[in-house]
């Protein structure tokens, strides 16, 4: 071999001074002479350095492996754009019609390689995200995807474990299995209680409801199950006037539709009237389902749980709480008051990427029942272990990512005291927003900001038609101009302005600065007008 690069060697050097004799040192085709002798020397090099090594026993460092350097550039592309979240804009720089555009092409007829489509997706992608993880985005009820759970989730990815059965995924199942219980430690809930990892709350809505139909048709003596809803005594469905649409949506997956529901009056802030709740199972007949919320979604507020459960266990009902965000009041001592006896309900729903922090998706369903739970979600197939509780038996799917591990790095991340001073320190920060927003004078502040939402009236001193069109057109400046990012709503008969705080990485340097910025914003529309 050794000869073989001599020679070589030898060749290339007598090329180059053939060509410096012929031609001089400005030959016709400048590029030879010098890749001739570049070539020359780095084959020289590479002789040498191969000697050396083998003198020395050392090999030189193997070529990076192609997946590590694929996975490595994601890695820097992914730090680079999280560390640039706060200087960046909140919303997409490029609306749906032009993210489409750029990624509109005809299907490839040829592959590419990884490297290149992962750069090429990046630079189609990038303009059109939306600074969801960024300290200032208060538009959506959504966590910031917090660091340690982005790296856990990544190696799900990477682990590519199906988390539907024990046996087949030990790890991802005693992941899950270990922080469901962290979860109903945190929550302080029945610790007896099942637990299912799904996308969201829309999901756990769904799954609770299953198991609260499956197990108020059983004590009537209907195996829903089996029998599905044709013949089957009617439920009845009781919530409040101002539960959330992923409730009503669940409803109608199953089967039991979404006007054909008992809705109870509410207060000013969205809170069932327990009055009117008892009255209203009070002329009913029948297995019945009752709904209740902890955080309604523009004001924070919480169904008064001690009356409504103890009238519905009085009725035989099934309580479930649509908790997606306020059940984590739990989680904080100054807070848990405002859930008090929201575990007398049968089952929860709440949402682990709100403020757990988790990233997209991951929701939690949970059971009090464990047998209406697996009852309502079990799946059975001859290719399937039967006998012991898989994870695939509490939630809809067979096929599903492994959300426990992510779950399992935030709570060991935080610990107990990480997630009350999380959700306390929001919450004060939500007070914060309000009070500088409250202070201006045409501003009203329409809530009791007792968690983490602030609903808030621009233009307090108008009439309603100005003054919702006035709000509609801040908000859009608002998003316009990126320092923060806020979402409108109707309530009350009234456009508002909402803000929800729910990210760890806010600071109350950002209510501040997305504080002047909201005013700025309306002084500048109002101005206008």
């Amino acid at each position: 071999m050794r000869f073989v690069v001599v020679c070589v060697v030898v060749l290339l050097g007598a090329l180059g001074l053939w060509s410096a004799l012929r031609f001089g040192w400005n030959p016709p085709f400048p590029l030879a002479w010098d890749t001739v002798g570049y070539v020359a020397a780095g084959a020289v090099a590479a002789f040498g350095l191969g000697s050396i090594s083998r003198r020395s026993g050392r090999k030189p460092p193997p070529p990076r492996d192609p997946l590590e350097a694929l996975l490595a550039d994601v890695a820097a592309r992914a730090a680079a754009f999280r560390a640039g979240a706060a200087e960046r804009p909140h919303a997409p720089l490029r609306d749906y019609p032009q993210s489409r555009a750029a990624f509109e092409a005809p299907t490839p007829e040829d592959g590419a390689p990884a490297p290149a489509v992962i750069a090429e997706l990046a630079a189609l992608a990038e303009p059109g995200l939306a600074n969801i993880t960024g300290p200032r985005f208060f538009g959506f009820v959504i966590g910031g995807s917090a660091p340690v759970g982005v790296a856990a989730d990544w190696l799900t990815s990477a682990w590519g474990q199906n988390v539907g059965m024990t046996a087949a995924t030990p790890a991802a199942s005693a992941a899950e299995h270990v922080a469901a219980g962290w979860l109903l430690d945190l929550l302080d809930l029945p610790r007896e209680a099942s637990v299912g990892f799904v996308t969201g709350a829309t999901l756990a809505n769904f799954t609770a409801l299953a198991a609260a139909r499956s197990e108020v048709l059983r004590r009537a003596g209907w195996d829903v199950e089996a029998n599905g809803l044709f013949g089957a005594p009617p439920i009845h469905v009781v919530l409040g006037e101002e539960a959330h649409s992923t409730v009503f949506s669940a409803l109608r997956y199953l089967g039991l539709g979404d006007q054909r529901v008992v809705r109870v009056a509410v207060d000013a802030q969205g809170r069932m009237r327990p009055e009117a709740f008892a009255q209203a199972l009070s002329n009913l007949d029948g297995p019945v389902i009752a709904v209740a919320q902890a955080g309604q979604i523009n004001s924070g507020a919480f169904d008064p749980f001690p009356e409504i459960a103890e009238a519905a266990r009085a009725k035989g009902a099934w309580l479930h709480v649509d908790g997606a965000f306020g059940l984590w009041a739990r989680a904080a001592p100054d807070r848990a008051p405002l859930a008090r006896g929201v575990e007398l309900a049968d089952s929860w729903a709440t949402d682990g990427h709100k403020w757990l922090q988790t990233p997209y998706d991951c929701g939690y369903v949970i059971v009090r029942d464990r047998a209406a739970h697996r009852r309502a979600m079990s799946i059975v197939a001859s290719y399937l272990p039967a006998g012991e509780a898989n994870p695939a038996d509490f939630v809809p799917e067979l096929s599903r990512r492994a959300r426990g591990f992510a779950t399992w790095a935030m709570i060991r991340s935080l610990g107990r005291k990480g997630v009350a001073d999380l959700v306390s320190r929001n919450c004060a920060q939500a007070r914060r927003m309000a009070e500088r927003l409250g202070a201006e004078p045409d501003i009203a502040i329409l809530n009791d900001v007792v968690l983490n939402q602030v609903a808030v009236r621009l233009g307090s001193d108008l009439d309603d038609a100005r003054a919702d069109a006035l709000t509609d057109r801040t908000i859009a400046r608002i998003q316009r101009e990126g320092v923060c990012y806020v979402g409108g709503a109707a309530w009350a008969g009234k456009r508002i302005l909402r803000v929800s705080v729910i990210n760890a990485a806010t600071s109350e340097r950002d209510i501040d600065v997305s504080a002047e910025a909201i005013i700025s914003a309306w002084r500048a529309e109002r101005a206008g007008a």
